[in-house]
Parts: C-alpha cells; structure tokens; sequence
C-alpha cells in the first residue's frame, strides 16, 4: 500500500523489484502501525483449524454477526489471501476505500466491519494471482503472501472495535506466520469436525500454538450431528467422536458442539449470516443455540470497549 503521504491500495504485480524497495523500513513502520491500530481493539481472536472443510469461515461469520446484533463493536479479518469468502458471507461490498488514515473496512451484515481479499477482486470468480520471477515461485509466494496479511492488518483503520475476528486459513504454517504477525493474541478459537483425521489434523494447531505461547485456547466442534427435520431424530454425523477426543488428549475444554444445519450453510453463503434469522425463531434450533453461547463466551472476555 502507499506511503502516508500518498495512501493508496497498492496490488502486488506492481512490486516488480522487492529487493530495491527498503523492506526492512517498510516493515517495521508497518509494525509501528500495526501496534498502533490494535492497542484501539480490546480483544483479539483468531478462528482457525488447521484443516480445511471443517466449517471454520461459516462459524467466523455467524460469531461476528451474533457478537455486533448483541451490542459490539465488532471488525473481521479475512487472512485466507487465496480462498476469500469472510466478505462474501458476511454481505460486504467493495470497493475498498482508502482515507487519509488508512483503508476504510466495508460494512457487512449487523454493522460488522469487514476486510478481505474478495474486495479487492475484479471479479468474484477472480483468482489471487502473485507475480514474481518466472522461476522459483515457491520462494518468493510466501514472502508477498506474509507482505500483504501484514499490510491487511496495518494498513486497515479499524478504529474502535470490542472485538477483532481474524479468519484463519487453513494449514498450520499459515497459522503459524499469522501468530508471528500478531503482537498480541488474545483467544484462538480451533474449529474441527467429530472426524479422527480432522482431529489429528488440528492437534497439530494445538501444538502449534501452545508453542506460541497463545493464552486461551477453545476447541469448538462443527457438524456434530444431523436432525431429521420430519421426525425430530438427531444422529451422529461421525461414528466417532473424533473432537471430544482431541480435547481430552490435548487438555482442552470443548467450548460448543454445533450440529450440522442445512439453513445455516443455504443463508451464509447468500451473504446472510444465518444466526441473525435463527436467533428471532421461538423454538431456537440447537445449532442456533450453540453458537450464540459460543459469541457469548467470547463476549464474556471483553470489557465492552476498545482500550485505546
């Protein structure tokens, strides 16, 4: 992105020489930044998994908007640069808008304030592409990949918020640059299915970041269990009960048990998240339910305003 004087949202081919920027000046100003903006956040919490498929950016989305319907300031990071979809079901638009002080974060649903990759796309089909030397791409990918989380996190005028929601993507090592990036951490929400193997997958992120050094660490498992909408049987989704598993091995506490619900999958990729239409229902699914004592644990931590 552009320099202060002359803030503008820069894309990445148009860096056709990294080694004759001044890299070292230009990321520890970016650090200075980034300091800066969160010391104005009061609580930072990142969900991630570790493994893809698991439902982690659609319990992203429906925390957010539960935690802004209930009274919060609330802003939501999408740090999977090359899967975006934070944006997309959180009903964010673009363009993104620079100010004198940074850039302008798009409104979503509830009044979330959203940031994503999607919004910088000309198309919504549009992949990520990063332009580099023709040969060696696996070399520089993730120096320009880490460049521009940082910018995404530095650069973004988020102003006073309760809470920051930053989406993980998935894959330890992403995990892993993100927890380096961030001065400070507050919660990480790990998001896994009942699956043995999506289990060992995530373990592999608890690990990771007790090693970190991360302070609270919650294990939320998604798709549980299936209800027939006809005959109200409910019905493990897994035979076993691969994440009750993992926190007992890993000495977690399982923070909330999300069956697997149609409607929630069917509104959140409308771009309505769907905890904002099941939570006015009378009967109050228990997908519903579980997600709203999840936003509600999370608010527990809060002071209910930013600290800056």
């Amino acid at each position: 992105m552009g320099r202060d004087a002359e803030r503008r949202i820069r894309t990445y081919h148009e860096v056709s020489d990294p080694a004759g920027e001044d890299v070292l000046a230009q990321v520890g100003a970016q650090e200075r930044r980034l300091a800066g903006r969160l010391e104005r956040i009061g609580r930072i919490v990142a969900v991630a998994s570790g493994k893809g498929g698991v439902g982690k950016s659609a319990v992203a989305a429906n925390l957010a908007a539960a935690l802004a319907q209930g009274g919060h300031r609330v802003g939501a990071a999408d740090a999977d640069l090359n899967g975006p979809s934070l944006a997309r079901m959180l009903g964010a638009k673009g363009p993104l808008r620079v100010r004198q002080g940074g850039v302008e974060p798009a409104t979503g649903a509830a009044g979330v304030r959203v940031v994503s990759m999607d919004l910088l796309l000309s198309a919504s089909d549009a992949p990520v592409r990063w332009k580099g030397p023709a040969a060696g791409g696996f070399i520089w990918q993730s120096t320009l990949e880490t460049g521009a989380l940082r910018e995404f996190l530095s650069d973004v005028a988020w102003g006073e918020l309760d809470i920051l929601l930053i989406d993980a993507p998935p894959g330890t090592d992403k995990l892993a640059r993100l927890l380096e990036l961030l001065p400070r951490l507050d919660t990480l929400v790990l998001v896994t299915t009942p699956s043995g193997m999506a289990g060992a997958v995530v373990a592999r992120s608890v690990r990771l970041a007790r090693e970190t050094g991360a302070q609270e660490i919650g294990l939320v498992a998604n798709m549980t269990a299936y209800r027939c909408p006809h005959c109200g049987v409910e019905e493990p989704l897994y035979a076993a009960d691969g994440a009750r598993a993992l926190a007992e091995a890993a000495g977690l506490e399982l923070w909330a048990e999300i069956p697997f619900e149609p409607a929630l999958a069917a509104a959140t990729d409308a771009g309505r998240p769907w905890i904002l239409e099941a939570a006015g229902a009378v009967d109050g699914s228990p997908a519903c339910r579980a997600l709203q004592s999840l936003a509600g644990r999370l608010a527990g931590g809060m002071s209910g305003e930013g600290s800056g």
